[in-house]
């Protein structure tokens, strides 16, 4: 029972680095969203950290409007970045929980 319990706590320290690495990793996954005319594009990290930001000189006249452009296209990509960001690091902790009767935490 002692070994089992080792076991576990093993498994459970090499997927909190795996979780680490891929945190990591998803520093370096790009996220692009554009605006439907393409006047407003934004890059961010699937750990949603903004890389960069390209607006089209015609949105610099209507300080409104840019503001519109940048909420719209800037919850699109976080959207996008934290549904990658969550299916990852799930996968992750599922492969690494280990195998506890009742503990069907990832179905």
């Amino acid at each position: 029972m002692f070994g089992d319990m080792m076991n576990m706590m093993g498994k459970l320290k090499e997927t909190q680095q795996k979780i680490e690495a891929t945190k990591q990793r998803l520093d370096s996954v790009l996220i692009d969203e554009k605006s439907n005319d393409n006047l407003l594009q934004v890059t961010i990290t699937a750990n949603r950290k903004i890389r960069s930001i390209t607006i089209d000189e015609s949105l610099l006249e209507d300080k409104e409007q840019l503001e519109d452009y940048l909420i719209l296209v800037l919850n699109k990509a976080i959207e996008k970045a934290t549904n990658v960001n969550e299916a990852e690091l799930a996968a992750v902790a599922k492969e690494g929980m280990p195998n506890i009767p009742g503990m069907d935490l990832f179905k």
